[in-house]
Protein backbone atom coordinates (compact mmCIF):
# COMPACT_ATOMS: atom_id res chain seq x y z
CA UNK A 1 0.00 0.00 0.00
CA UNK A 2 1.98 3.10 -1.23
CA UNK A 3 1.82 6.49 0.81
CA UNK A 4 1.91 8.99 -2.26
CA UNK A 5 3.26 12.61 -0.76
CA UNK A 6 2.42 15.88 -2.27
CA UNK A 7 4.62 18.56 -0.64
CA UNK A 8 3.86 22.27 -0.90
CA UNK A 9 2.54 25.44 1.95
CA UNK A 10 -0.21 24.88 4.05
CA UNK A 11 -2.89 27.80 3.64
CA UNK A 12 -5.03 29.67 1.53
CA UNK A 13 -2.11 32.13 1.04
CA UNK A 14 -0.26 29.43 -1.27
CA UNK A 15 -2.61 28.04 -2.98
CA UNK A 16 -1.97 27.93 -6.22
CA UNK A 17 1.55 28.99 -5.90
CA UNK A 18 4.78 26.54 -7.76
CA UNK A 19 5.72 25.56 -4.59
CA UNK A 20 2.82 23.80 -4.20
CA UNK A 21 2.58 21.78 -7.12
CA UNK A 22 3.06 18.49 -5.14
CA UNK A 23 -0.31 19.58 -3.63
CA UNK A 24 -1.87 20.22 -6.69
CA UNK A 25 -0.81 16.57 -7.71
CA UNK A 26 -2.63 14.92 -4.52
CA UNK A 27 -5.70 17.15 -5.58
CA UNK A 28 -5.78 15.61 -9.16
CA UNK A 29 -5.47 12.47 -7.48
CA UNK A 30 -7.96 12.52 -4.94
CA UNK A 31 -10.51 14.01 -7.82
CA UNK A 32 -9.81 10.95 -10.15
CA UNK A 33 -10.03 8.18 -7.39
CA UNK A 34 -13.24 10.16 -5.50
CA UNK A 35 -10.78 10.57 -2.11
CA UNK A 36 -11.27 12.90 0.57
CA UNK A 37 -8.58 14.14 2.45
CA UNK A 38 -8.66 15.17 6.37
CA UNK A 39 -6.44 15.01 9.20
CA UNK A 40 -3.63 11.95 9.96
CA UNK A 41 -1.95 11.02 12.27
CA UNK A 42 0.68 13.47 12.44
CA UNK A 43 1.52 16.54 10.61
CA UNK A 44 -0.75 15.71 7.19
CA UNK A 45 -4.02 15.23 5.88
CA UNK A 46 -4.72 11.97 4.35
CA UNK A 47 -6.58 9.80 2.49
CA UNK A 48 -7.32 6.13 1.76
CA UNK A 49 -7.52 5.33 -2.43
CA UNK A 50 -7.78 2.51 -4.44
CA UNK A 51 -6.19 1.85 -7.68
CA UNK A 52 -6.16 -0.86 -9.92
CA UNK A 53 -7.08 -3.38 -6.80
CA UNK A 54 -4.21 -1.41 -4.85
CA UNK A 55 -4.99 0.29 -1.90
CA UNK A 56 -2.95 3.46 -0.88
CA UNK A 57 -3.06 6.52 0.65
CA UNK A 58 -2.28 10.50 -0.67
CA UNK A 59 -0.64 12.63 1.78
CA UNK A 60 0.04 16.28 2.37
CA UNK A 61 2.08 17.47 4.80
CA UNK A 62 0.43 20.26 7.10
CA UNK A 63 4.03 21.37 7.75
CA UNK A 64 5.60 24.66 5.90
CA UNK A 65 8.01 23.42 2.65
CA UNK A 66 11.02 23.38 4.57
CA UNK A 67 9.98 21.18 7.42
CA UNK A 68 8.27 18.35 4.89
CA UNK A 69 11.04 15.96 6.40
CA UNK A 70 8.68 15.69 10.29
CA UNK A 71 5.76 15.00 8.39
CA UNK A 72 6.97 12.37 5.52
CA UNK A 73 8.77 10.47 8.81
CA UNK A 74 5.58 10.64 10.92
CA UNK A 75 3.50 8.97 8.02
CA UNK A 76 6.06 6.45 6.96
CA UNK A 77 5.84 5.10 10.48
CA UNK A 78 2.14 5.67 11.49
CA UNK A 79 1.50 3.90 8.41
CA UNK A 80 5.01 1.18 8.75
CA UNK A 81 5.84 1.99 5.10
CA UNK A 82 9.54 0.91 3.69
CA UNK A 83 10.50 3.93 2.23
CA UNK A 84 10.34 2.53 -1.59
CA UNK A 85 6.77 2.11 -1.32
CA UNK A 86 6.65 6.04 -1.29
CA UNK A 87 6.64 8.52 -4.12
CA UNK A 88 7.20 12.23 -2.83
CA UNK A 89 5.93 14.77 -5.26
CA UNK A 90 6.94 18.03 -5.79
CA UNK A 91 8.58 21.39 -7.43
CA UNK A 92 11.47 21.58 -9.79
CA UNK A 93 13.16 24.57 -10.43
CA UNK A 94 15.59 22.70 -12.70
CA UNK A 95 12.81 21.73 -14.83
CA UNK A 96 10.66 23.36 -17.74
CA UNK A 97 7.23 24.06 -17.01
CA UNK A 98 5.44 20.95 -18.86
CA UNK A 99 8.41 18.42 -17.80
CA UNK A 100 8.16 15.72 -15.14
CA UNK A 101 11.07 13.70 -14.15
CA UNK A 102 11.03 10.28 -11.74
CA UNK A 103 14.02 8.98 -9.62
CA UNK A 104 14.49 6.07 -7.21
CA UNK A 105 16.97 8.25 -5.57
CA UNK A 106 19.30 11.10 -5.42
CA UNK A 107 19.93 14.46 -3.93
CA UNK A 108 18.07 17.33 -2.43
CA UNK A 109 19.22 19.68 -5.20
CA UNK A 110 19.13 22.76 -3.84
CA UNK A 111 15.39 22.56 -2.59
CA UNK A 112 14.78 22.88 1.44
CA UNK A 113 11.98 20.50 1.32
CA UNK A 114 13.61 17.80 -0.24
CA UNK A 115 16.73 18.46 2.05
CA UNK A 116 14.65 18.32 5.57
CA UNK A 117 13.09 14.78 4.07
CA UNK A 118 16.33 13.24 3.60
CA UNK A 119 17.66 14.49 7.02
CA UNK A 120 14.70 13.56 8.73
CA UNK A 121 15.15 9.81 7.12
CA UNK A 122 18.87 9.81 7.39
CA UNK A 123 18.81 8.40 3.83
CA UNK A 124 18.25 10.18 0.21
CA UNK A 125 16.59 6.95 -1.05
CA UNK A 126 13.41 7.51 -1.62
CA UNK A 127 11.33 7.50 -4.91
CA UNK A 128 10.41 10.92 -6.19
CA UNK A 129 8.69 12.36 -9.07
CA UNK A 130 9.50 16.22 -10.32
CA UNK A 131 7.52 18.33 -11.39
CA UNK A 132 8.83 21.24 -13.15
CA UNK A 133 8.59 24.74 -12.45
CA UNK A 134 11.18 26.64 -14.48
CA UNK A 135 13.58 28.79 -13.65
CA UNK A 136 12.97 32.43 -15.22
CA UNK A 137 13.55 34.75 -12.72
CA UNK A 138 15.75 37.25 -12.00
CA UNK A 139 18.98 36.53 -10.35
CA UNK A 140 18.70 36.73 -6.17
CA UNK A 141 14.22 36.03 -6.66
CA UNK A 142 14.17 32.42 -6.59
CA UNK A 143 11.81 32.54 -3.47
CA UNK A 144 9.59 35.28 -5.36
CA UNK A 145 9.66 32.93 -8.12
CA UNK A 146 8.70 29.76 -6.18
CA UNK A 147 5.82 31.61 -4.16
CA UNK A 148 4.36 32.94 -7.34
CA UNK A 149 1.26 31.80 -9.22
CA UNK A 150 2.19 30.30 -12.62
CA UNK A 151 1.01 32.91 -15.50
CA UNK A 152 -2.03 31.84 -17.67
CA UNK A 153 0.39 30.47 -20.64
CA UNK A 154 2.01 28.21 -18.26
CA UNK A 155 -1.29 26.99 -16.71
CA UNK A 156 -2.30 25.82 -20.04
CA UNK A 157 0.94 23.65 -20.13
CA UNK A 158 0.40 22.79 -16.65
CA UNK A 159 -2.48 21.22 -16.38
CA UNK A 160 -2.07 18.56 -19.28
CA UNK A 161 1.38 17.96 -17.14
CA UNK A 162 -0.30 17.34 -13.64
CA UNK A 163 -2.72 14.64 -15.80
CA UNK A 164 0.87 13.06 -16.79
CA UNK A 165 1.71 13.22 -13.21
CA UNK A 166 -0.85 11.25 -12.12
CA UNK A 167 -0.57 8.56 -15.06
CA UNK A 168 3.23 8.24 -13.56
CA UNK A 169 1.85 8.10 -10.53
CA UNK A 170 -0.44 4.96 -11.19
CA UNK A 171 2.53 3.55 -12.94
CA UNK A 172 4.33 3.45 -10.07
CA UNK A 173 1.94 1.83 -8.11
CA UNK A 174 1.43 -0.80 -10.41
CA UNK A 175 4.48 -1.28 -11.74
CA UNK A 176 7.48 0.27 -9.18
CA UNK A 177 9.29 3.12 -9.85
CA UNK A 178 11.61 1.56 -12.43
CA UNK A 179 9.06 0.72 -15.28
CA UNK A 180 7.57 4.93 -14.06
CA UNK A 181 10.43 5.99 -15.30
CA UNK A 182 10.64 3.68 -18.68
CA UNK A 183 7.65 4.97 -19.47
CA UNK A 184 7.60 8.46 -18.27
CA UNK A 185 11.11 10.12 -18.30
Amino acid sequence: MPLIIGLGNPGSKYAGTRHNIGFELIDTLAQSLSVRLGPGKGPFHVGKGNHAGQPLYLIKPTTYMNNSGKAVRQAINWYKKEIDHCLVCYDDLALEVGTIRLRPNGSAGGHNGIKDIIQQLGTNAFPRLRIGIGSDFPKGQQVQHVLSPFTDKERTVLNPTLDKAADATFCFIREGIEEAMNKFN
